[in-house]
């Protein structure tokens, strides 16, 4: 083990943002997350051959100088909207968590690290479709629909 725990570290001082609009720039993404701590490396990944060659691919990664930063950049910003879409935030460390326990559920043989650009474009779909019914949800709370909900259960118990 290293002494100093910087492998470790690294992977949790990382974030995975994911479902980024393609409008958003890189200058935008530091904007976005630098409030949750100093940043130590950004790594915006760009598609370097075929038809989408010099367009961001989507995603990028942050890595904050402590843990702490980046499970706060997680916990305020995953879910969040950014021209419109649901981001995907996740601690680097936890993505690899989680494709480890699927891989070992469904039986595979292998329990490798799956890259960001291959398997997981399905489960970052499927991340933001729930990212975005939850914002809907926090959306119709604020706007009254649990006042309205507690008017009839006040009702109901007369």
């Amino acid at each position: 083990m290293d002494p100093n725990g910087s492998g470790d570290e690294n992977s949790e001082s990382k974030i995975y943002i994911g479902n980024l609009d393609l409008r958003i720039t890189e200058a935008a993404l530091i904007k976005m997350f630098s409030p949750f701590g100093k940043i130590v490396t950004e790594d915006f990944l760009w598609h370097t051959r075929g038809r989408k060659r010099g367009e961001p691919r989507g995603f990028a990664f942050i890595q904050y100088s402590s843990k702490e930063e980046a499970k706060l950049a997680k916990e305020k910003m995953h879910g969040r909207l950014a021209c419109g879409r649901p981001l995907v935030v996740r601690v680097s460390s936890e993505k690899y968590a989680v494709e480890a326990a699927e891989n070992s559920s469904k039986g595979a043989g292998k329990a490798t690290k799956t890259s960001f650009s291959g398997s997981s474009s399905g489960q970052t779909s499927r991340s933001s479709k729930i990212a975005a019914i939850k914002n809907k949800l926090k959306a119709l709370e604020e706007e009254g629909f649990s006042a309205k909900k507690q008017k009839q259960t006040d009702t109901s118990l007369q």
